[in-house]
């Protein structure tokens, strides 16, 4: 049960234009923005900041953007945002068998070299104590540039954020994530726990 219930989408009139955002990148508003904009100002800002991050003239394909962040909320446990990881990275063209093998993606065929690295990446730099190691960062840098580091970096940044927002409110799953999760994510041991409505 969610320990603060979303509000109303209208409540605030002046979000309209950055709740399209996600209207348009998820196809709902989520219920992490609905219950944060007590703080409109705070909405406001943290939509800017997703909308940087999730760039499209970005160097990282959007779809991949979206697995960094399943696993960097993997390694978070955080069952609400790995559902809306999965809907959107479906959203944004990943396949389901490969979304449905991202729990095993260091033996999938699925994933490329290049993705493990990041992947592994994602898992390391989203513990708690961080465990990027030299040799791992060493080994990200072979098959990513800067730029693509840095885009990878925001997105772990971002979701560290919303991970313990959502994880610590409870933040009760909309339909279309629980269904998505449901069907591609069990196998990997995903349950919906506390984010029920």
């Amino acid at each position: 049960m969610s320990r603060l219930s979303p509000l109303p989408i209208d409540q605030h009139a002046g979000l309209a234009e950055r709740f399209a955002f996600f209207e348009k990148t998820l196809g709902f508003v989520p219920n992490s923005l609905l219950t944060m904009q007590r703080k409109p100002r705070l909405v406001d800002a943290f939509i800017q900041f997703s909308a940087a991050v999730y760039d499209p003239d970005g160097e990282v394909d959007l779809g991949f953007k979206r697995l960094v962040a399943h696993v960097a909320s993997s390694a978070a446990g955080c069952q609400y945002c790995k559902a809306h990881t999965a809907v959107s990275a479906k959203r944004h063209g990943i396949a389901a068998e490969k979304l449905e093998a991202i729990w095993n993606y260091r033996e999938s065929e699925h994933y490329s070299e290049a993705e493990r690295i990041a992947l592994d990446f994602a898992l390391a730099a989203a513990s708690q104590p961080n465990d990027v190691t030299d040799e791992l960062f060493a080994e990200l840098r072979r098959h990513w540039s800067e730029e693509a580091v840095v885009e990878m970096l925001a997105v772990i940044g971002l979701f560290g954020f919303f991970n313990r927002w959502n994880d610590s409110l409870a933040t009760p799953l909309e339909a279309e994530p629980l269904k998505t999760a449901q069907a591609h994510l069990t196998q990997g041991g995903w349950q919906a726990g506390k984010h029920l409505s």
